[in-house]
């Protein structure tokens, strides 16, 4: 069992641990991704996060909608290396019951948690058996390129990306709407992308090459941009900028831009200089705790070292329709138009 986000998350100010991680934002080793990777290298047969929507980012409910459809992953050359053999999510006060019948306390753990010395402790007399049957198939999906040849720097590519999937058919609702049409989760940012690559297309040729790429299997892991990231078409070292497009929030204009993962890239610096010509300004993410950064396709690239920018549209935290939309939306058959 691990706890969700750093560390340092709800540490208290003053305290040893306050400040290690990056507070309330949250950093890579915060995210469920990286703690199944982690239980994966120390040899753990299975691993189970406990949700607690604070420190996820996002309620239970997300979590059950996100996990009905059927479970992707990408050929892997060393899977059990890389993968425990089951891994998932527990509601906190289940966790918590768990811990109560090994003599342990839940609040009393978490906050030992949050000292520099905690080390694991084992739940005596508790154990968990699995079995289910499971239907194994592979099948072939597409990431999507488009590349327009730079005049002067053709070896130089800019990128522009926006992940083409939702969730297909997945729980319905209490509707009995099973469809997850993914709207602004992201046929927003694809929308985007074209629009981009139409007016590039149109446009005299810029110095550098630009590429246009609509990744497959963003939901499931960010896994197209994970093969892609192993299997490159163009040099990373030579990919100057990756500008990601993910859920562009329809409604009215604001003078505010979201710069998701502020201050870890001087793409925003550039940035910065274009907003204020036109009379916008940059301000960082209001939600860092939901470690937005590390959730979408530029993610992969970056831990290569390829610089990039994700900047958000509508999700300005004060946008009364961002918080309509997460509740009422993400990952939900309301994702609609």
């Amino acid at each position: 069992l691990m706890l969700v986000n750093d560390p340092d998350f709800e540490a208290a100010p003053g305290s040893d641990l306050a400040g290690k991680f990056d507070g309330l934002g949250m950093t890579y080793y915060g995210r469920w991704v990286y703690k199944f990777e982690e239980a994966a290298r120390r040899g753990a047969a299975g691993v189970l996060v406990i949700h607690e929507t604070a420190g996820a980012g996002y309620p239970w409910t997300t979590l059950q909608n996100s996990s009905t459809a059927a479970g992707l992953d990408i050929v892997r050359a060393d899977p059990e290396a890389e993968r425990v053999q089951a891994q998932g999510w527990i509601q906190q006060p289940v966790a918590a019951r768990l811990m109560q019948a090994a003599g342990l306390d839940f609040a009393a753990l978490k906050a030992s948690a949050q000292s520099t010395d905690f080390r694991p402790v084992d739940l005596t007399g508790v154990t968990m058996s699995i079995d289910f049957g499971q239907k194994f198939e592979r099948q072939t999906t597409r990431n999507v390129v488009a590349k327009l040849t730079g005049t002067t720097h053709p070896d130089e590519t800019v990128m522009f990306g926006a992940h083409w999937d939702a969730y297909g058919h997945a729980t319905p609702n209490a509707k009995g709407d099973d469809i997850y049409n993914g709207a602004v989760d992201n046929a927003s940012g694809v929308a985007g992308v074209l629009e981009l690559a139409r007016l590039f297309a149109e446009a005299p040729r810029t110095e550098r090459t630009t590429m246009f790429v609509s990744w497959a299997a963003e939901e499931a892991g960010l896994l197209g941009a994970y093969f892609y990231a192993a299997h490159p078409i163009v040099p990373l070292e030579k990919t100057v900028a990756n500008i990601m497009m993910d859920s562009l929030l329809p409604g009215p204009a604001e003078a505010e831009i979201v710069i998701i993962g502020y201050g870890k890239t001087d793409l925003q610096d550039r940035l910065a200089k274009d907003a204020e010509a036109v009379g916008r300004s940059l301000i960082a993410d209001p939600a860092p705790q939901v470690g937005a950064f590390y959730r979408s396709d530029h993610f992969p690239l970056a831990k290569m070292g390829v610089p990039a920018l994700f900047a958000a549209a509508g999700f300005t935290g004060a946008s009364e329709a961002s918080r309509i939309y997460v509740r009422d939306r993400y990952h939900q058959p309301t994702d609609d138009w």
